[in-house]
C-alpha cells in the first residue's frame, strides 16, 4: 500500500511545477486564480515546516524561525511588486511594514490575549521579555517610519541616501542585539512562566522530520518567490477593481503572510502559552521593520526606484497609540479580556482607515 503524502509535502512540490509551467505565460483570470491558490498553499506549507523546525530547536529559537520565514515571504512579495513598477511602488514597503506592525501588535496580540483570558481567566506572560520586545519595535518603527516624515535633508517624507543607510544599519543592529538578548543570557524572559528553556529533547525520528521540514521549507519559499513575481500584477488589479486605495495593497500582502502566524499564536494561546504568542507577534513586527526595510533599501538602489518611508499624521497617531497601549498591556505580566479587546479595536480602526483614509 502506498504511503499517503501529506498536503504540506505535496503543495510545495506542485507549486514549483505550476511555477515552471506558467513562467513567461500571460496571466489570465483562470491562471491567476490557480497561481494565487498555490501561492497561498506554499505560504501555509512554509510556515508549517518552519513550525516543525521550531518545535525541534525549542523556544525562543522556534519563534525566530517562524519570524524569519514570514519575513522572507514579505520581502519577496514587496520586491516583486516594486519591480513591476505599479502606482504604489514607492510607498509599498512603508504600507506593508506598517500594516504588519498594526496586524501583529494589535490583531495577533489582541486575539491571543482575548483567547487566553477567556479560557484561563488571565493571560499570563513574562513582562521582562515582552516589555523589551515592545520597546524595540517602537524604536525601530520611529527610526524607519516616523522620522522620515520630519527630516529635511530630502524633500518629502523620505530619507536622504546617507540617512537611509544609517537607518538600515541601525535597524539591523537593533534587531541583532535583541536576538542575542533573546537567545543568550536572558533567554528565560522569553519562555512561558514555569517552562524550562532547554530545547525539546527529540529522538532520531523527530530529528529526521525536522531536517525533512527544513528542506521542504526551502522548496516552499522558492515557490513563493517565483509565484509572487508572476502574480504581482494580479494583486494590483484586484485592489484597483475593488475601488480600494493603492496603499491597501500593502495591507493585503501583510494579511496574507501573517495569517499562518496568527493561527500559530492562537493555538499557543489555547494551550496557555501566551508568551509564545507574544514572541510570534512582536518578533514578526520586529523582523518586518528591522530586516525588511534594510533589504528594501538595498533593492531600491539596485532597481533605481524611490522609497517613501514616512507615515502620515493619522498613521503616526495610530502607531503612537499602539505603542502606549502595548506598553501598559505588558508591564503587569498578565492581561484580562479588556486588554485583548482594546488591541482588537485598534486593529479594527487600522483596517477601517486603510479602506476609508
Amino acid at each position: 500500500m502506498l504511503k499517503r503524502v501529506s498536503w504540506t509535502t505535496a503543495v510545495p512540490l506542485v507549486a514549483l511545477v505550476v511555477l515552471a509551467a506558467t513562467l513567461g505565460l500571460e496571466t489570465g483570470p483562470v491562471l491567476s486564480v490557480l497561481e494565487a491558490v498555490f501561492l497561498t498553499g506554499a505560504v501555509l506549507a512554509a510556515v508549517h515546516h518552519a513550525e516543525v523546525v521550531a518545535h525541534r530547536v525549542g523556544e525562543p529559537f522556534g519563534s525566530l524561525v517562524l519570524a524569519a520565514a514570514v519575513t522572507v515571504i514579505e520581502v519577496t512579495l514587496i520586491l516583486a511588486l516594486m519591480a513591476s513598477g505599479g502606482n504604489q511602488a514607492a510607498t509599498l514597503a512603508r504600507d506593508t511594514v506598517f500594516a504588519a506592525v498594526m496586524i501583529t501588535m494589535n490583531g495577533i496580540v489582541g486575539l491571543s490575549l482575548l483567547v487566553g483570558a477567556v479560557r484561563y481567566g488571565l493571560a499570563r506572560f513574562n513582562a521582562e521579555g515582552s516589555g523589551a520586545a515592545v520597546s524595540t519595535v517602537a524604536t525601530l518603527a520611529a527610526v524607519c517610519l516616523v522620522l522620515p516624515t520630519f527630516t529635511t535633508s530630502a524633500r518629502g517624507p523620505v530619507y536622504s541616501a546617507s540617512q537611509l543607510t544609517f537607518a538600515a544599519v541601525t535597524s539591523v543592529a537593533l534587531y541583532s542585539l535583541f536576538v542575542l538578548t533573546q537567545t543568550g543570557r536572558h533567554r528565560d524572559f522569553f519562555v512561558p512562566p514555569g517552562e524550562l528553556t532547554d530545547a525539546t529533547r527529540a529522538g532520531a525520528s523527530e530529528t529526521r522530520a525536522a531536517v525533512r521540514s527544513l528542506v521542504l521549507l526551502a522548496l516552499a519559499l522558492t515557490a513563493v518567490v517565483g509565484l509572487a513575481k508572476v502574480e504581482s500584477p494580479s494583486i494590483e488589479r484586484a485592489v484597483t477593481a475593488a475601488g480600494l486605495p493603492d496603499s491597501f495593497v500593502g495591507v493585503a500582502i501583510a494579511a496574507v503572510i501573517l495569517l499562518p502566524e496568527t493561527l500559530a499564536a492562537v493555538r499557543n494561546a489555547l494551550r496557555d502559552r501566551i508568551q509564545i504568542s507574544l514572541n510570534l507577534a512582536y518578533g514578526s513586527a520586529m523582523a518586518s521593520i528591522g530586516l525588511t526595510i534594510p533589504a528594501v533599501a538595498v533593492a531600491t538602489m539596485w532597481l533605481d526606484r524611490s522609497l517613501i518611508l514616512g507615515l502620515g499624521t493619522t498613521q503616526i497617531a495610530l502607531l503612537t497609540l499602539t505603542a502606549v497601549v502595548s506598553t501598559l498591556t505588558v508591564v503587569p505580566g498578565r492581561a484580562t479580556r479588556l486588554q485583548g479587546a482594546l488591541h482588537l479595536v485598534l486593529a479594527g480602526i487600522f483596517v477601517f482607515l486603510a479602506i476609508n483614509p
